[in-house]
Formats: C-alpha cells, sequence, structure tokens
C-alpha cells in the first residue's frame, strides 16, 4: 500500500484528520469550552438584542432564539468531550440553537462571522483576566508604600555594580520597586484601554449590507471603542501584544527584585527572615530554612516572560489577515502570563507583609562601610573649598590606606586624613572632627538627602503620601473598569428577561 493511502487509511477520509483531531481541534476545543463559553453567550445575547432593535428579526424570533440561548445546557457544553462532529465550539453551539429553535436561529449569525466574533470573546476574556492581575498588582502596591513607611528610617547600603555604594534605606529602595510598579500599572491600563475595543460588525472582513448598529452591540458588551475600521477588526493583534509586552515588562521588573530578595535572605546578608508560611525546611539538614517563595517567584516570573515572548513570537510570522486561528493557539499563554503574574503579586504582597528585617545588623553593617565617604569628598568641597576632584583624590587614597591598615570607615581618624592631605595638596585640611564624625555617619548622609527623590525620611514620607493619593485614583479606575463590564454582561440578561412579558 502506498504511503499516502496508509495515512489516508490511519486518518480518515475526511475531515478533521485524527492526528490534526489531536494536535489542534481538540486541545482548542477544551480551551474554548473551559474559557470562552461565557463570552460566547455574551456575544449571542448582545447580537440578538441589536438585530431585534434593527427590524432584522422580529420580536417572536427574537424571543424563540433568546430561549434557545437561555436552554442551552452551559455546564453541560463545559463537560462535552471533541467528538470531530464539529470542527469547534462555535459550530456545536450554533448546532444546539438550531435544534432549540429550527431554521430561525440561524439568523443570529446575519452580519457576523467567527473572525469578528472571535476577535471579540478574545478581547473580553482578555480585558477580565487584565483586570485580576490589575487588583493583584495595586494590592502589592498598597503593600509596598506600607512597608516604606514602616522603614523609612531603616539605614541600609544601596548598591551599584554589585558594590557597596551609598547609604540609604530600606524605604527608598522599596519606593523604587513601587514606582516600578506603578509604571507597569500604567501600562496594564493602556493596554487595557486598547484590548476594551469592539470588533463585531466587522463581519468576515468588510462589514455587512444589513443595517446593523456595531455600536449599539459595543454598548451592550460594555466596550469602550469601536476597532472603526472593519480590516483592522479582524486583522489586527497589537491589542494583545501590547498587553504581552507590559507583562513581559512587569515580570523581568518584579523578578529582579525578587533576586535581591533572595540574596538579602541568606546568613551573610542577614537581613530578611521570611515568616514561616513561606519557607521551607530541609530534608535532611535542620537547620535549614529555605525561602522557597522567593526562589518559586524567581522562577515562574520567567516563565512568564517565557510565554507573554511566545505570543510575540507567534505574532511575528502571522499575515495582516484573519487571525482567529493563530489567536486559538496564542491565547492560552496570554492568558498564563496573566495568571501567574496575578499570582506572584499576591504571592509576594503576603512574603512583603510579612517578613522581619534585621535593622540592627543593617545599621551596624552600613557604619563601618565605606559607603558614606561620598560625603567625605562633598564636606571637603564644602570646608577647604576644594575641586571635587581633588577631595575626590584625598578619599580614595583615606579608603586605601584605611584598608591596608585595617581600619573601618568610623575609624578614622582626623590625623590619618590630614596626612593624606599633605601627600595629594600638600597642606592639612580646615575639616573638624566634628565635621569628619558627621560626614561619616550614615544616618547624616540619608538626613541631608533631602532633594526630591532622595533617601531622606522627610522626603520619603512626602514621596508616600503621594503615592497613596494615586493608588486611591487608580483603585477607583478599577472598580469602575468592572463595574462597567459587569453592569454591561447583567443588562444583557434584563433585557432579554424582559421580552418574555412583551411578546
Amino acid at each position: 500500500m502506498r504511503n499516502r493511502e496508509q495515512i489516508l487509511e490511519r486518518e480518515g477520509g475526511h475531515f478533521p484528520g485524527r492526528t490534526y483531531t489531536e494536535a489542534v481541534l481538540e486541545p482548542a476545543f477544551d480551551e474554548a469550552k473551559n474559557s470562552l463559553l461565557g463570552a460566547m453567550m455574551a456575544i449571542n445575547k448582545a447580537h440578538l438584542i441589536m438585530l431585534k432593535e434593527q427590524g432584522l428579526v422580529s420580536g417572536e424570533e427574537a424571543f424563540q432564539i433568546a430561549s434557545a440561548i437561555h436552554a442551552l445546557d452551559l455546564e453541560g457544553l463545559r463537560q462535552a468531550e471533541y467528538t470531530g462532529q464539529f470542527e469547534d465550539l462555535f459550530f456545536q453551539v450554533e448546532h444546539e440553537l438550531h435544534a432549540a429553535a429550527g431554521d430561525i436561529a440561524d439568523n443570529l449569525h446575519l452580519a457576523r462571522s467567527r473572525n469578528d466574533m472571535g476577535i471579540a470573546i478574545y478581547r473580553i476574556v482578555l480585558r477580565e483576566k487584565l483586570l485580576v492581575t490589575l487588583r493583584g498588582a495595586l494590592a502589592l502596591k498598597s503593600q509596598l508604600l506600607s512597608f516604606a513607611e514602616e522603614h523609612k528610617g531603616t539605614i541600609m547600603i544601596g548598591y551599584t555594580h554589585t558594590q557597596q555604594a551609598q547609604p540609604t534605606t530600606l524605604a527608598h529602595y522599596i519606593l523604587a520597586m513601587a514606582d516600578s510598579l506603578d509604571r507597569d500599572i500604567r501600562r496594564l491600563q493602556a493596554a487595557y484601554a486598547n484590548c476594551n475595543r469592539s470588533s463585531m460588525g466587522a463581519a468576515a472582513l468588510t462589514t455587512s449590507g444589513f443595517a446593523i448598529s456595531r455600536e449599539r452591540v459595543k454598548d451592550l458588551l460594555g466596550f469602550d471603542e469601536l476597532i472603526y475600521n472593519s480590516y483592522d477588526a479582524i486583522g489586527g493583534a497589537d491589542y494583545v501584544g501590547e498587553m504581552m509586552t507590559a507583562v513581559q515588562l512587569a515580570a523581568i521588573n518584579l523578578g529582579r527584585s525578587s533576586q535581591d530578595f533572595l540574596l538579602w535572605c541568606t546568613q551573610e546578608f542577614g537581613m530578611l527572615r521570611v515568616a514561616d508560611p513561606y519557607v521551607q525546611i530541609s530534608s535532611i539538614m535542620p537547620q535549614k530554612r529555605n525561602p522557597v517563595s522567593f526562589e518559586h517567584m524567581r522562577a515562574l516570573l520567567s516563565s512568564c516572560v517565557g510565554n507573554t515572548q511566545t505570543v510575540l513570537t507567534m505574532m511575528h510570522n502571522t499575515p495582516f489577515g484573519d487571525i482567529v486561528d493563530t489567536e486559538d493557539d496564542m491565547q492560552p499563554y496570554a492568558w498564563k502570563a496573566l495568571k501567574v503574574l496575578e499570582r506572584m503579586y499576591r504571592l509576594l504582597s503576603c512574603v512583603i507583609g510579612t517578613v522581619d528585617v534585621n535593622k540592627e545588623v543593617l545599621r551596624k553593617r552600613t557604619e563601618g562601610s565605606f559607603a558614606t565617604v561620598t560625603e567625605l569628598a562633598d564636606t571637603l568641597v564644602r570646608s577647604d573649598r576644594l575641586s571635587f576632584r581633588s577631595s575626590h583624590h584625598i578619599v580614595s587614597r583615606l579608603v586605601k590606606r584605611a584598608v591596608a591598615d585595617g581600619l573601618a570607615a568610623n575609624q578614622i581618624t582626623l590625623e590619618l586624613v590630614n596626612e593624606i592631605a599633605l601627600v595629594v595638596i600638600g597642606r592639612k585640611l580646615s575639616l573638624t572632627e566634628e565635621q569628619l564624625r558627621m560626614a561619616l555617619d550614615p544616618v547624616h548622609f540619608v538626613d541631608i538627602r533631602t532633594l526630591p527623590g532622595g533617601p531622606a525620611p522627610s522626603e520619603i514620607q512626602s514621596v508616600i503620601t503621594k503615592r497613596k493619593g494615586a493608588q486611591q485614583t487608580q483603585e477607583q479606575w478599577l472598580d469602575a473598569a468592572r463595574k462597567q463590564v459587569e453592569g454591561a454582561l447583567k443588562n444583557l440578561d434584563d433585557i432579554l428577561a424582559g421580552w418574555s412579558g412583551s411578546r
């Protein structure tokens, strides 16, 4: 038997072939029945309401179709196995509506296609998942602001190039995280705006000759805008690409801090002690408290980045035309990316909210560190009117000498400073003992850095107050977006319920 005939005998002589079913149609059906059915029903209801209002179906016909929609066994559909009798969930639902209402049910497909309908379904599902993720992001930001407020006076060393750089506070670091997260939230809000646009009425590609109202369906489904150009409505995929880019950046930003936190949990750093619910004990080493919450966070955020990149890569080689079939395969990666990011937001909120900070270790480490000597160089500019580069040379030599002599920063004497100054500028300094002590005091270092964005507690508190105000605005936006969507979808059922009394 020829190879072609062997394949056809195994696969079947008609659509769908067995391997195509296993590789494509069955997984897509399973995703659709679990994730898309609710959105599909909402679109059926909205489109039907519009058809009746536009006079394209009669009141009696609309009632029959609505009754068939209401009678659908949605739970049965969610439990259904893919048999190949219908190409996908859309055709199975259409078949069941036809069985319930007869030929009139087929008019539900007037002036629409799987193309505009499929894109609208994906946008409805994505906007819902994005709102859940945004709720997690805002909860985390609120927790970070509270944590920062608690630690505005917690002195620590800031690092650049992995090396001790300058004294700062834990609040200063956490506010940097909060501001980064705020930008992520604003990017996700922008992605929501471009996602929450209606493709309905574009039909297959060129709209329709039927006098439908695209605007009415948009409003009924809780969309903010139309995707005006009908070709763009069924071919554009940048709405999901934009969302995945925002999610990718958010996961990368959070992953960078989770790596820091994991390092800070080491005995060598001794900075953080994660609460018991978020650590795991070694199976063999009794002393171990493994901060597995941060470890899983780091790994799962990387998986989130991978899922977003998969979506972008799948978009890359898809022609600008009907993208629905590609989205069947692409969207589950988008959903998973959003789900992982939301879970990590919730997890980090819990861990940060319960972690213990070893303030004493941080303070002592900072006091002995040479991270303070930038302020000593600045002080020499002020006390002796040196150029900054000259004072930099003095302090650089001073640090080398102190390290060679085994001295910590807070053990440097005025005598040693003047000894170095004689070598570099040929004279002693007018620097006083009190000025030296102040210059090497990490608390003083932080307190005088009151410029906008600096670590001084007064500046930190001012920023926290502003950020809390912005947080309230974002939470109000989220509540309004959710109420708009939930209200629109509830209104669909209210309208259909009203038909029974007006037959």
